[in-house]
């Protein structure tokens, strides 16, 4: 399964910034609600985990989805995590990168098209393992921004637009706006300059520019005002200033000029 390879890449780019961090980079904010590196390593490690047990042993991620649950409506989510995944440190680093690219190479080999357990309504084997992209990609992105380093992107980023565009009808109901009446065209520019296209050719609502930009409006990255892309019609307009193509309660975009890369430390 291409998704799952393209989860293990991601994974991997990953891991790969984190040489950059130094000892107290561990516990430094990150413009994403204050959480630091740990915070989101810990998060990823979690939800990788719980992805794969729905997998590979659903009768226990039945009986272990009562008490998550619960958390997450009592709104002891994070805490809950953080009591499941003891790791710290360069200890929990090793740890997801280990356990992310063992799940990469077991998913690989799973038919996409298999129906899979959730906390919500079940999934497809491929929309499990581009959830699991878009979660590492968008929270890897604090980390990026707060190391002042820029991401190499590359073409895997399909798999996060497919799932912008295929969730517009979840965020206009999460978000309270009703039903989009249509699918505005996409003509966003991949990271290899490929044209990735979607909608209909002659829809007055329109969205062009970058792929990457589209990715870090839809994952909540980046308010859409902080990037190139144009944005056409009431339809489009709506849509990039609420994305949300992640499951949950809703969420408010960042405010504009509150997520961006921070300059890089100076060279010793």
């Amino acid at each position: 399964m291409q998704q799952a390879e393209d989860f293990g890449a991601e994974s991997a780019a990953l891991d790969a910034l984190l040489d950059a961090m130094a000892p107290g980079d561990w516990q430094r904010p990150t413009q994403f609600k204050g959480w630091t590196p740990e915070d989101i390593l810990v998060h990823l490690h979690f939800w990788n985990r719980a992805q794969d047990l729905a997998l590979t042993d659903p009768e226990r991620f039945a009986s272990e989805t009562e008490p998550l649950r619960r958390a997450l409506e009592s709104g002891r989510g994070r805490l809950h995590e953080a009591q499941e995944v003891r790791e710290r440190g360069p200890v929990l680093r090793a740890a997801w990168a280990a356990y992310a690219a063992e799940m990469a190479r077991r998913w690989a080999e799973v038919d996409p098209r298999r129906r899979l357990p959730w906390i919500g309504p079940e999934m497809s084997a491929r929309s499990a393992m581009t959830a699991r992209q878009m979660e590492t990609w968008a929270h890897g992105q604090a980390i990026w921004d707060m190391l002042g380093r820029e991401r190499e992107e590359s073409d895997r980023l399909a798999n996060i637009v497919h799932l912008g565009v295929a969730t517009l009808g979840w965020c206009f109901e999460v978000q309270g706006l009703g039903t989009p009446p249509h699918l505005p065209r996409l003509e966003l520019v991949a990271p290899s300059g490929t044209l990735w296209t979607h909608g209909a050719p002659d829809c007055p609502d329109r969205i062009e520019g970058s792929a990457v930009d589209f990715c870090r409006v839809v994952t909540q990255t980046r308010n859409v005002a902080d990037t190139a892309l144009r944005v056409t019609g009431p339809v489009a307009t709506q849509w990039m200033a609420h994305a949300q193509c992640f499951a949950g309660p809703r969420e408010r975009p960042p405010a504009p000029g509150t997520r961006y890369r921070a300059s890089p430390p100076d060279p010793a």
